[in-house]
């Protein structure tokens, strides 16, 4: 029984390899030097919505392998800011500061704060740790594909990202977040919407049409 379970497994990765590297926009990142299929999600938010910008300040939760931070850099250039943050390690990027660690545990979020007070002080008139101009959060939890466990983790990850953000976010600051429709969806949507001025729901092309998975974009932090 344990060999043939074994087999499934094996079967099921190989067609999940098969599957990912025969995806055209696993293909372009490749091609075009990004990290991940997922910079194409933010890319086209970014041209929807125009959420970077020069000189912006910006975290990266869940960062690894490094995707969105490399499209961040390059929209907010040497004078902004953009600070990556995960569990797992990622190879550096120029002009992004990397902290590895759980952002809940004290030490790492005092890290967090740190850099943000060391970085942005004196530098454009922000002051403190709350010179945030985005939080984006491409967070997701280990798929165990039993929706009952992995709809309250992934909710769970999205709330961390918004308490986050209320204690990082300027005034009229923004949120990026990714969440998967199903339980709890609508009154996160509606936690939003009281701390921020208007909430839209993006579904990017690069994100497959069978997912759940949709992207908050809340801005105007009411702070």
């Amino acid at each position: 029984m344990s060999v043939k379970k074994r087999s499934t497994r094996s079967k099921s990765s190989q067609q999940w390899l098969k599957n990912h590297f025969d995806d055209t926009y696993v293909k372009q990142a490749q091609k075009e030097g990004y990290r991940s299929r997922a910079v194409y999600k933010l890319l086209e938010i970014q041209q929807k919505d125009r959420i970077l910008k020069p000189s912006e300040t910006i975290i990266d939760l869940g960062a690894a392998p490094g995707g969105w931070s490399q499209v961040a850099t390059s929209f907010v250039g040497k004078r902004g800011l953009v600070v990556a943050l995960d569990i797992l390690a990622m190879d550096p990027i120029v002009n992004v500061e990397f902290i590895e660690g759980d952002f809940t545990e004290q030490s790492v979020f005092d890290s967090l704060i740190q850099m943000l007070i060391s970085k942005k002080n004196g530098t454009d008139g922000k002051c403190g740790a709350k010179c945030v101009d985005l939080v984006m959060s491409d967070m997701a939890p280990n798929i165990s594909g039993v929706r009952a466990v992995d709809q309250p983790r992934s909710m769970y990850l999205a709330e961390l990202a918004l308490q986050l953000a209320k204690t990082v976010l300027r005034k009229k600051g923004g949120l990026l977040v990714k969440v998967f429709q199903g339980d709890g969806f609508d009154c996160y949507f509606k936690e939003l919407r009281s701390c921020f001025d208007k909430v839209v729901t993006r579904k990017p092309k690069a994100s497959k049409s069978i997912s759940r998975e949709v992207y908050l974009l809340a801005k105007g932090y009411k702070a």
